[in-house]
């Protein structure tokens, strides 16, 4: 029979574990501030944030790890751990979709760590603004879920800024039923923003169906409505419960259940290949026969594999369309780039959007 370790020698062992860990802690930490006295001393300037060393680092984690953790647990550990020493080289500003408390605010602590500076803007373009501008180095921005779609006013964004893509997230949304009632037939409106709404379209019909449905900015813009009356009720995630103080009525009401939502890091940047990389682009190719089939010949020629396309209007002639476009790989691996050569001569159009880590957990 196997000896059972006394509790008192087992809590002296964490004790002196815990001692250890928070030596190493601090030993990279201090790296961490080396590391940026480095830079300056090289003469480089803006963020030190780099999306390909983050991700090669979290990979190299989840290599590494032997367990009993879960990989997305060792993972989440060290990418809160990294946050908090950049914060010591230089803090990050984030801009994302607000107020508090919303699934963008949610999807940038996911990305970058708490130890970055989230700053909540109004729309969409003003997260563009934001970081065009310089008011931010990063932004974080939806561009499609996977029950209702791509976010149309993300793409046309992309289509127009100067800005790159260098890193993605992506967050699994649940959808609560959040209020002050004390029961469902108290509640009036309920409001949300309008991808939320669709997402909880059945359930909403089914449970209330007599309530009036208005779109908001945000979930979170709702839930600061619905603090403040009784009779109406928002659809947004338990960080807005607990920003605006609300019960949780009914959870998980999304019509699908692994309803998830993809987001975009904008920044000045560029990302350098990690070997497990994406690609976004946009072409135009002209209101032509056979054009779109030309355009995406290159992709297959070159074994390089298409894992998104969705179109656009281009807003430069009636019935023109603009065609967004996700690849595996980075634009300076090989196949990628001679791909995109020979696509180059097959389009009016060429835009490159980025290439960046794929996400990481």
């Amino acid at each position: 029979m196997t000896a059972i370790t006394p509790l008192t020698e087992l809590r002296e062992k964490i004790d002196a574990i815990d001692g250890e860990i928070l030596r190493l802690i601090n030993l990279r930490a201090s790296c961490a501030i080396d590391v940026a006295k480095t830079k300056l001393a090289q003469g480089e300037q803006g963020s030190f944030y780099r999306p390909d060393r983050e991700s090669l680092v979290l990979r190299r984690i989840q290599t590494l790890n032997p367990g009993p953790l879960a990989d997305e647990t060792a993972v989440r550990f060290f990418r809160e751990l990294m946050s908090a020493c950049l914060a010591l080289e230089k803090p990050l500003e984030v801009a994302y979709l607000g107020p508090e408390g919303t699934f963008s605010q949610q999807a940038a602590f996911k990305h970058f760590g708490h130890a970055v500076k989230t700053v909540p803007v109004a729309s969409i373009s003003d997260i563009f603004n934001a970081v065009e501008t310089g008011l931010c180095q990063f932004g974080i921005v939806p561009v499609e879920n996977s029950t209702e779609g791509v976010i149309t006013h993300t793409l046309d964004r992309l289509l127009i800024s100067p800005l790159m893509i260098c890193g993605e997230v992506e967050i699994r949304v649940h959808q609560n039923l959040l209020g002050q009632a004390l029961q469902l037939t108290d509640i009036h409106t309920v409001y949300s923003h309008q991808q939320s709404l669709a997402q909880c379209r059945q359930w909403l019909d089914t449970h209330l169906p007599d309530a009036e449905q208005r779109a908001v900015s945000s979930n979170a813009e709702a839930a600061r409505i619905a603090s403040q009356d009784k009779h109406t009720a928002a659809i947004a995630g338990v960080a807005a419960a607990e920003v605006y103080q609300l019960a949780i009525i009914e959870k998980n009401i999304e019509d699908v259940a692994n309803n998830t939502t993809r987001f975009i890091v904008i920044g000045q940047q560029s990302a350098s290949s990690t070997g497990k990389d994406k690609t976004s682009l946009v072409v135009s190719t002209g209101n032509k026969p056979g054009a779109l089939h030309r355009a995406l010949e290159p992709f297959a020629s070159f074994d390089v594999d298409m894992v998104n396309i969705e179109s656009r209007p281009s807003h430069q002639g009636l019935w023109d369309y603009v065609f967004f476009i996700d690849v595996q790989g980075h634009i300076d691996d090989p196949q990628v780039d001679q791909a995109l050569s020979s696509l180059k001569d097959k389009v009016n159009m060429l835009k490159i959007l980025g290439s960046y880590p794929r996400a990481v957990y």
